[in-house]
């Protein structure tokens, strides 16, 4: 008889262990992460319409060079996938001539872009970022909306839902997103 106590115990410990475990990963996938989809070509070649991507909501302060999500509270209205070029107090300057993009005087590398930036739209360069906001741009530079214009501008950082951190789907493109 004690050792049919003792199995039973046993399986009361995994089954324990694992509503645990489960619990655990609910809670961040709830708080922590979040999954959600590109629309459109601007972030091409690094993502594509209909990725699934998944997004780190907490805890995250917005960095030159991440991918963020914004959410549809934005002055656009509605959710972006962008790069952020510059954050507050940083001065961006573009030659649409070159292609070429200047960040507080310094030439930004942009090896995840398709082509140089040559589409200008209404936003005069040179542009200070103010405090507290982003300038955000699509990787597909001559097939974005993005902060060089001024129906998308700055990006207010708490509009800023999370960053990339995986592409999920398709399975055969899982990863990490540069």
């Amino acid at each position: 008889m004690k050792q049919r106590s003792s199995k039973t115990q046993v399986v009361f410990d995994w089954y324990d262990s694992l509503v645990f475990a489960l619990a655990v990963v609910m809670i961040v996938l709830i708080f922590g992460v979040r999954i959600t989809e590109v629309f459109g070509k601007s972030m091409e070649p690094t993502l594509h319409w209909g990725d699934r991507v998944a997004v780190q909501i907490l805890g995250y302060k917005p960095k030159r060079g991440d991918i963020v999500v914004t959410d549809s509270l934005t002055k656009y209205g509605e959710t972006l996938v962008k790069r952020i070029i510059a954050t507050g107090g940083d001065t961006v300057d573009i030659d649409f001539e070159s292609g070429m993009i200047t960040v507080n005087g310094q030439r930004v590398e942009e090896p995840y872009i398709s082509e140089p930036t040559h589409l200008q739209y209404d936003v005069e360069f040179p542009v200070t970022v103010p405090t507290d906001c982003v300038f955000v741009m699509g990787d597909n530079r001559n097939a974005s909306l993005d902060s060089r214009c001024t129906d998308v501008g700055f990006i207010e950082e708490k509009a800023i839902f999370g960053k990339v951190l995986l592409r999920l789907a398709p399975f055969g493109s899982f990863g990490k997103v540069l």
